[in-house]
């Protein structure tokens, strides 16, 4: 299963979120320890929630670069 990671450099570090996971978020120093990380965060989670009998949230996110124009 693919989720989509979305990245934010900070001022001193990395973010990282799941728009198909609500609250599943990590921070880390270099863009490979965010996505460490929040690969980390995903996993735990989904098995927290097959756990408790609960359903696995669907991906419904997908990227897509849009290139703009400006005048």
């Amino acid at each position: 299963m693919q989720y989509t990671v979305l990245l934010e450099k900070g001022e001193s570090s990395y973010g990282a979120f799941v728009p198909d996971i609500p609250d599943c978020i990590a921070v880390g120093e270099t863009q490979e320890e965010a996505l460490k990380l929040i690969k980390e965060g995903i996993e735990f989670h989904l098995e927290g929630l097959l756990a408790d009998d609960l359903s696995i949230p669907k991906k419904h996110c997908e990227f897509k670069e849009v290139a703009v124009n400006i005048a």
